[in-house]
This record gives C-alpha cells, structure tokens and sequence, in this order.
C-alpha cells in the first residue's frame, strides 16, 4: 500500500555530538502541482488534525453564518483558531456562543486546561476551575459548528457525529477544497469530531484553494489580522503570521502549513515524532531559505546558565 520513507529535518549537535535527530516530510506546492518535496512521502495520507480547521470554516462563509449573525473578524479568526484559552480568547467565544443563543455546556469538545501557561498561573492563583470546555483549544470550531446548526435547524446535540449533517457538508467541502477523490481513513480528532487523512500535497493545496480565493476573504483577513487568536502565547502560527505576514496553521501530530498568498504557494512540514521545536525551528528555516519572509527562532543549545553548548542545525 504506502511505504513512506522520512528524512532527518534537524540535529541537535551538542559539543560535536549529534544529540537528537528529527526526521520528517516537506512538500511544497502551488495549486496546479507539486514544486518539491524533502522526505519520500510516496503519497501516504496523514490525519489533518487542527490543520483542517479553516477548512472546516469555510463553510460557515458558504451558509453565510457570517452574515446572518454579523460575526466579526475576530469571532471568524476563533472559528478556525487553536487557541491557547487565554482571556482574549475565551471572552470573545462566550460571545459568540451568546449570540447563536447558546450555551458554554452546549459545546461537545472535551474538559481541558488552557495550553497558555500564564492563563494556567493566573487560574491556580484565583483558584478557578482548571478545566472547561471554553479552555478547549477547539472550542472556537465547536462553537461556529453550533452556530451552523442553530441557523440551518439541524440537532444541536449531535453536531459532532459522523452522520450530522453538518459534518457530512463539512466533509464534502473539505474533499472539493483539497481535491480528493479516493476513500482515505478517518477518524476521531481530540474533541471528538470526525477528522480525515489524505496526503500532504492535498493538504496544501486545499489551503490555497481557501485563501486564494476571494469568496473567503473574511478568512484570510481575520488569519492576517488577528494572529495572536489564531494561537496565543508562544504558539508557533501566531508567530510566524506576526513575523511574515504569511498564513500559518499548526495541528497536532507535528504538522504546519504555510502559505504566501502573493504568489499562492505554500508547504507543509510534517515531524515524524510530533516534536514541536523541531517543527518550528524546520518551519522558520524554509520561510527564510524561500525568502518568504524571516521568523526569528534561536538555532542554539544553551545551558541554565545561558552558556552556548551546541546548535541546532536544519538537513535541506
């Protein structure tokens, strides 16, 4: 069937001894075809994870859930965030959920903690509750999916399902953006909705088919305009839109893609072992090896002590 072969992508070398080695995949793509690729991906599909969540946005344009509720571009950006549960965040959520006539415990995406850890501190020291489902990193989605069934009348409390109708045109948009024809696996993502696999090169170009096209211009602006709701604190995409310019989305699994819509192209990075320094150092170096742009990302190996012990070196 596949037999993908991935390649080293970064080495940690301390004092002359390569310390941690991190393979994975590039592929790099316009919309008509594949311009390179690092790694023998062979075509083997991956789960998109939070990758798919703008993808999973797009149809909130295409039922004109932005119209119908007057959604502002930071509600759109939280709509395709994973964000970090800070304040910013999860203020602007319950807003959102207000407006659609919900409630928070209408979310089906799972009790968490906020990844922010200045949130987490702030919480301990208030002694509030550690988890909520407003502190779910896909909460925003969950909340836009609600929104999607209250306006086309469909079951609020089984929105997440397989068979709901709001995943199955979630689904077929998500095929249409990406080009996909075949049957590829599908499972459940982290909160619970259906989440779908498919090569990288489809990933990729699914994402230039959204942000490159002018009917969904809300949601390049809100990506541009609002980086710090896309992530949050030290969260690799709203570092690299806040940095470049360019559009950047990160999912679990070790993935992130980024495109620059000014010449609509764009690549993903997939890390083998889902460790996501090496993501981001592989990341920020192809940005600047394309002269996309320069996110600036330490390549040092330091001590407690901030003594330089090695360096962090990327294979292109």
């Amino acid at each position: 069937m596949f037999n993908p072969v991935p390649t080293i992508l970064v080495k940690y070398i301390r004092d002359g001894l390569t310390e941690q080695e991190h393979f994975g995949y590039v592929v790099r793509c316009s919309k008509s075809k594949i311009i390179e690729k690092i790694g023998e991906d062979k075509n083997y599909p991956f789960y998109l994870r939070s990758c798919a969540k703008p993808l999973q946005a797009s149809v909130l344009i295409d039922y004109e859930l932005d119209k119908e509720f007057d959604l502002t571009q930071k509600e759109i950006a939280l709509c395709c965030a994973s964000h970090a549960g800070e304040k910013c965040h999860t203020d602007i959520i319950l807003g959102l959920l207000k407006k659609f006539g919900l409630e928070e415990s209408d979310l089906k995406c799972g009790l968490h903690a906020p990844l922010s850890r200045s949130r987490q501190e702030e919480i301990l020291l208030n002694n509030e509750p550690k988890e909520k489902l407003i502190y779910n990193n896909c909460s925003g989605k969950h909340a836009m999916m609600l929104g999607l069934c209250v306006l086309n009348g469909w079951d609020i409390d089984t929105y997440y399902m397989p068979n709901h109708p709001l995943q199955i045109e979630i689904k077929n948009k998500i095929n249409e953006l990406c080009d996909i024809s075949d049957d590829y696996p599908q499972t459940k993502d982290g909160c619970g909705v259906p989440i779908f696999s498919m090569p990288l090169a489809n990933i990729v170009k699914g994402y230039l088919n959204l942000f490159c096209d002018e009917k969904y211009k809300k949601i390049r602006e809100a990506f541009i305009n609002n980086p710090y709701l896309i992530g949050g604190e030290n969260r690799t995409d709203t570092k690299i839109i806040q940095q470049t310019g360019l559009i950047a989305k990160v999912g679990a699994g070790g993935l992130c893609v980024v495109i620059n819509p000014e010449i609509e192209e764009g690549f993903i990075v997939k890390i083998d072992d889902s460790n996501m320094d090496a993501r981001e150092i592989v990341t920020a170096d192809l940005i600047k090896n394309l002269q996309w742009g320069n996110m600036q990302v330490s390549h040092e190996i330091k001590t407690l002590h901030s003594d330089v012990v090695g360096t962090i070196e990327t294979i292109f």
